[in-house]
């Protein structure tokens, strides 16, 4: 079901090796003001080619790039190519050493409707026309997207593990990732990942907004070629495809935040919660994350000086009104946002998804800091949803709210650059 097949990828010259960290750059959709300020200073940083400057044109990302292979700063690849690519990394206060185990390739386009690739979330339409605009001038994936396939035979990994023990690239990113790049240029071998991933669904973990942006390319020149065949560069679309059998696959979870939102008293929003919730005090707010971890439809409240453990009263849950598919209702964040945000706070479901109100944050640190510096309001502390939750809700035809997933780390831009040019691909 899946196409996928290697490519010639444009990379960096071997000069710039020894320096591929300051060459890297977060996805367009992480990075911040702070960081790209930094980037840009870089004049060959790839942060020029994703996320050009505001008030330049995605047609000066188009002229850059172009510069920069006329003066060799980045050179194609001589073979086609299949781009192992390992991230090793541990999460705080946590022993277990991580190493996510994947490979880049340029994969099918397929509609939604064709239900090979998956979504999880929707997208924001202005996003991904950002996304279109700048795939239109430059013909070029200046990162991928981060795609997961089912494999419990882990029948790749071996090839992978060997591809490793020749790098072409290491470097450690913006999230303290450790990053390893090999690449994969036996014909045979390659073979046996095109023909593994050929029965495959593929969930997209990340990128919805680039690889929609993709799709749009893609009909758009489709109906314009009298000629279409469907294999022509504009079909494809660079993808990192990891296995969900993988032990080392990480979602954390994903807070939210209130701010400047015309909150009762405390006593009131207690009273009102202790409506749905079980309601228990944490005496350290701190503890707020192990406290709920592993409970189901449990949520820290931090809100003022004070933090607590609410449970949603399992009873009630029969009692959401929202018309969603059963496997979406049970989601932690859906019970959040239905029996905290709209019936507690009293913001409707529609007013949700543009509330100015409600922001997301991943870092638990960042949440109490804000709620003590009183940036926020309150913040609801989330446990987040399972890589099991994710893959029954995309097979069962259905999508999660935004923000219900934090695929951790993330695929960095700036290794490995494909063009959908017909003369390149």
């Amino acid at each position: 079901m899946a196409i996928i097949k290697p490519f010639r990828g444009w990379r960096y010259a071997s000069r710039f090796t020894e320096q591929i960290g300051k060459l890297i750059s977060p996805p367009f959709d992480v990075v911040s003001a702070k960081q790209r300020a930094v980037l840009y200073q870089e004049p060959y940083n790839s942060i020029h080619i994703s996320v050009p400057k505001p008030e330049h044109s995605v047609q000066f990302a188009a002229k850059t790039w172009e510069e920069w292979k006329e003066s060799e700063i980045v050179i194609q690849d001589e073979l086609p190519a299949i781009y192992v690519y390992y991230q090793c990394f541990q999460l705080p206060g946590v022993a277990k050493h991580y190493c996510r185990k994947g490979f880049i390739a340029m994969i099918k386009a397929t509609y939604w409707e064709e239900k090979v690739v998956l979504r999880h979330e929707d997208t924001i339409p202005g996003s991904v026309n950002d996304r279109v605009e700048l795939l239109e001038a430059t013909q070029l994936n200046a990162s991928p997207t981060h795609g997961l396939y089912t494999d419990p035979n882990h029948r790749l990994e071996a090839f992978m593990d060997e591809s490793m023990e020749n790098l072409i690239y290491q470097a450690e990113d913006y999230q303290g990732v450790r990053d390893m790049i090999s690449v994969i240029t036996d014909p045979k071998v390659i073979h046996k990942f095109v023909l593994t991933m050929h029965d495959k669904q593929i969930i997209l973990a990340d990128g919805h907004h680039r690889y929609e942006g993709s799709l749009i390319h893609r009909r758009t020149h489709s109906q314009q070629n009298t000629e279409h065949s469907g294999d022509e560069g504009y079909n494809y679309h660079l993808m990192y495809l990891t296995n969900t059998e993988s032990e080392d696959l990480v979602i954390l979870p994903t807070h939210r935040l209130i701010r400047d939102f015309p909150l009762p008293s405390a006593e009131t929003i207690l009273d009102r919660a202790s409506q749905y919730f079980t309601i228990k005090p944490i005496e350290n707010a701190s503890d707020a994350p192990e406290i709920i971890a592993g409970k189901k439809w449990a949520f820290g409240l931090l809100f003022g000086d004070e933090s607590y453990k609410l449970r949603l009263k399992p009873e009630l849950f029969e009692t959401m009104d929202w018309d969603l598919h059963p496997d979406v209702k049970s989601l932690e964040t859906v019970v959040l946002h239905y029996f905290f945000i709209e019936k507690v706070l009293g913001i409707s479901r529609e007013q949700q998804a543009r509330s100015p109100h409600i922001s997301y944050e991943r870092n638990f640190a960042n949440c109490y800091h804000q709620v003590v510096q009183q940036e926020a309001q309150m913040a609801l502390i989330t446990n987040g949803v399972t890589v099991e939750e994710v893959k029954k809700v995309c097979y069962s035809g259905n999508i999660m709210p935004q923000k219900s997933t934090y695929f951790y780390p993330k695929a960095i831009c700036g290794f490995i650059f494909s063009s959908i040019r017909d003369d390149e691909v």
